[in-house]
């Protein structure tokens, strides 16, 4: 099959909607489906795109079908049954998974999808609303060289950079590592924004010390901003991440890897929840620290 020009994305969520966005500004022929038609209907007036009624008519003479969903039960319903997108898929044509889901969930939609005759990619990406909206995600990529080669200019509709992981399930492998990175860190600053404000440091003079050293990393300065200006407003929700690392852990668990950090964070993110943040951004993971200290880190 040639290069890919002819699009179909399902799920334009807080993540999909942005990368929809940006393959039809790279010239793409594009339609969309989601489980909310009104989604679709005010996505579609904004950008070039066409509503299908079903992920099977938007697969329907689509050389890609993109995938951007919760997780993997919503994986599994948007692909099969006769509304599926399995039910409309071109021979030949590619599946782009760029859901987090499970490793087994992923060799799942994957044998799915070559039963259906078609082919499978496995590319989950790093990175948040912001990097979306600008095209700047990470794509974690799996599949083999030439099928990537196929589907490498799509990916790069919303990625700066695409890292080949390997075969199919090493995208994913990647992403949950990646996150369980990502959640460790988040937790870590949000116990010392906790020990300085309990400890009467301002929070401006502890972002600066973080800032100006090897610790310097992108996630602190946006996350330490956020928190001293009590912004929560989600761009990776606390209830994903949870999804993410309970991902990572049954992953951990199969391999034999001990993860007692992941675990931590795991709990704090499930205290976190269970506070009624689920829905704020992950730097929330503050709050159940500074509540218990009967502190806040704000400016």
């Amino acid at each position: 099959m040639a290069d890919v020009s002819q699009v179909a994305f399902l799920g334009l969520g807080a993540m999909g909607a942005p990368m929809a966005r940006n393959v039809a500004a790279d010239g793409f022929e594009l339609t969309v489906w989601n489980r909310t038609r009104e989604t679709a209907e005010r996505f579609a007036e904004e950008a070039d795109a066409t509503v299908a009624d079903t992920p099977a008519d938007a697969a329907d003479g689509a050389d890609a079908v993109v995938v951007m969903v919760t997780d993997g039960d919503a994986l599994h319903d948007v692909l099969t049954g006769a509304d599926g997108a399995l039910a409309g898929l071109q021979e030949g044509a590619f599946v782009v998974n760029t859901s987090t889901v499970s490793e087994d969930q992923t060799q799942s939609a994957a044998a799915l999808t070559a039963d259906a005759g078609g082919r499978f990619v496995d590319a989950p990406v790093s990175g948040t609303v912001g990097p979306a909206e600008q095209g700047t995600l990470t794509a974690l990529a799996g599949g083999s060289p030439e099928e990537l080669d196929a589907v490498e200019s799509l990916l790069s509709a919303w990625s700066e950079t695409v890292v080949r992981c390997g075969g199919v399930g090493q995208g994913t492998n990647a992403k949950l590592s990646v996150n369980l990175l990502l959640g460790g860190m988040m937790e870590s600053f949000a116990e010392a924004l906790t020990l300085a404000a309990a400890n009467d440091l301002g929070v401006d003079a502890l972002l600066e010390a973080v800032e100006s050293g090897g610790l310097s990393a992108p996630l602190f300065s946006v996350k330490g901003d956020a928190v001293a200006d009590g912004d929560f407003t989600p761009a990776f929700p606390v209830e994903l991440l949870k999804k993410d690392l309970d991902l990572a852990l049954d992953s951990a668990g199969e391999s034999g890897v001990p993860m007692p950090a992941t675990a931590a964070t795991r709990e704090a993110a499930t205290a976190t929840e269970a506070l009624g943040h689920d829905g704020e951004d992950m730097a929330a993971l503050v709050r159940h620290l500074e509540e218990i200290a009967g502190v806040e880190s704000r400016r």
